[in-house]
């Protein structure tokens, strides 16, 4: 009788669970469970979540491990635990847990971990890991109140809105510090540029040379150009040429677009 309760119990949670995770591009994979334990397995190639079920101690854990081409990296974390007794617990109890769990996968961060993982997984080769968010993070160190306009801006957007961010909240106070700087600020600004520029991705890389070089005036850029790497100075300089301008873009074969160019096509 406890067996059978178990296994319908079971069944309600990972089909809540299931529901949640189709929706975000995840499929059940088949697994064998082991004696006195129960196993349900997602995976959308680049994170895995499971859900399993401990006869020996009645615990539902929910926990997570990020996908590698060679398979699970292992480095499970447990987000959610319960205890489901099947002597004393009920099919509503189920119902309970497989909601609760529902609700903790449709939760922000856990969409936003979802991105973040399959991101990190397409990466191309020749493109930085370095996002926006990213960016926008290493001002802390010349800028500290950004900290907190940082977490508010990842706390209520996805994705993180890396050119309306940098307009907004980096780029005026890059111009003001660029106003009247020491030799020692330039240099540690242009260090940063040039770092995070050879790191970052292509939205990253867009954002530092079209929004936030592109903002200042000659004598601003001039200052910076003598502490430029040699990518830094060549693309910096190309990139000159477009302020003002508004560029339409070359006719490609299919491509996706990045969101930095979603979001200039958006406020134009």
């Amino acid at each position: 009788m406890a067996d059978n309760i178990l296994n319908k119990a079971f069944s309600a949670i990972t089909d809540k669970v299931e529901k949640a995770l189709s929706q975000q591009g995840f499929t059940q994979q088949n697994v064998a469970s082991d004696d006195g334990e129960k196993v349900a397995m997602f995976t959308n190639g680049s994170l895995i979540y499971s859900v399993i079920y401990t006869e020996k101690d009645n615990h539902l854990v929910l926990r997570s491990c990020g996908m590698t081409d060679e398979g699970p990296d292992n480095d499970w974390k447990n987000m959610a635990t319960w205890l489901f007794d099947p002597e004393s617990d009920t099919m509503s109890d189920a119902e309970s847990i497989g909601k609760d769990f529902a609700e903790m996968l449709g939760d922000k961060t856990q969409l936003k971990k979802v991105q973040q993982a399959k991101k990190k997984k397409k990466k191309n080769k020749d493109e930085g890991s370095a996002d926006p968010e990213f960016l926008a993070k290493r001002f802390v160190t010349f800028f500290p109140e950004l900290k907190d306009e940082i977490k508010e801006e990842a706390d209520n957007y996805y994705p993180f809105r890396g050119v309306t961010f940098t307009k907004e909240h980096i780029v005026p106070r890059v111009k003001e510090y660029m106003k009247n700087p020491s030799k020692k600020q330039v240099e540690k600004l242009a260090q940063l540029l040039n770092r995070q520029y050879n790191n970052g991705d292509a939205d990253t890389r867009s954002i530092v040379n079209i929004v936030i070089i592109n903002s200042l005036t000659d004598e601003q850029y001039d200052k910076l150009y003598e502490h430029f790497d040699e990518d830094m100075q060549k693309y910096s300089k190309g990139g000159r040429k477009y302020i003002g301008k508004t560029v339409k873009p070359e006719k490609v074969k299919k491509k996706k677009t990045s969101r930095f160019a979603e979001t200039l096509q958006n406020q134009q």
